[in-house]
């Protein structure tokens, strides 16, 4: 009984970010609009890059404009271009106290509410601006259900993997006074390495190592990848393999640096 009334807490919790994010109908439009121009821009771009090239890092017409509208459309879950979690104030004045005294796990308790808020941008805001690629430019994707089946699961753990990467980063506040320039430097790199601006794939060898020694390739390339059909079999089973690994690297990474906080807080008379 007490583990069926937790998950019913963090299932309200989500419930609850779903529904906080869908009062802002007027920026999930300008998101959506925003998404159609940017991926347009983007999609005649690579398009011009794939025809000029021919060979393009395995892309061709079809699968480049999936890969394309696929990240503009997962781009407001991921929440890279997204304003600052919430825990970022409350970690600055110190509100992150009253956290702790709540009997909700404080980082379980932000992902289910993340959890719920990138569902409600992926209804409005990701599956027309795909749907917007696909009558535009013909994306190339999958004709059976196993890739999106198994991208869904990707997709999954590519929001945890996202949240819980800010949630660390937004931690750092414990020691320092202001972490906006950290914000910044995660939000340039992250968006870099995760293959935002050109596919991973496309990185020089050496690049594409550090790419893969980070966790951000599993924030996008990775449900892009299944989703799109690239990767298929177990080579899509061994990727999802990856983003679980660094789902419990990056969420225990997490817990250490919030137990650190909380102790900090307690000597400074928190």
């Amino acid at each position: 009984m007490h583990a069926w009334r937790t998950i019913r807490v963090y299932a309200q919790l989500a419930v609850a970010g779903f529904r906080r994010q869908s009062q802002y109908k007027l920026a999930m439009f300008a998101g959506l609009f925003t998404n159609c121009v940017f991926g347009l821009v983007r999609a005649a771009v690579m398009l011009a890059a794939v025809r000029a090239a021919g060979d393009f890092g395995g892309y061709d017409e079809g699968t480049i404009g999936a890969y394309v509208w696929l990240s503009q459309g997962l781009l407001g879950a991921m929440q890279f271009m997204g304003p600052p979690l919430e825990l970022v104030d409350r970690v600055k004045t110190g509100d992150v106290a009253i956290d702790f005294l709540r009997p909700v796990d404080i980082q379980l308790g932000y992902l289910a509410t993340d959890l719920g808020r990138a569902a409600c941008t992926v209804i409005p805001r990701g599956v027309p601006s795909v749907v917007f690629g696909f009558l535009t430019f013909g994306l190339a994707m999958p004709h059976t259900p196993g890739p999106y089946l198994l991208g869904l699961l990707a997709v999954f753990l590519a929001v945890a993997l996202s949240f819980l990467s800010l949630f660390a980063v937004g931690l750092i506040g414990f020691w320092v006074v202001e972490t906006r320039g950290i914000r910044v430097l995660y939000q340039i790199c992250g968006t870099f390495l995760a293959g935002l601006f050109v596919p991973v794939h496309m990185f020089p060898d050496w690049l594409r190592t550090v790419a893969h020694a980070t966790p951000f390739p599993s924030i996008l390339q990775a449900p892009i990848d299944i989703l799109s059909g690239r990767v298929v079999g177990m080579d899509a089973i061994a990727v999802v393999a990856t983003q679980v690994v660094w789902v419990l690297l990056v969420g225990l990474a997490g817990r250490v640096l919030l137990a650190a906080g909380r102790r900090r807080l307690e000597v400074q008379g928190g």
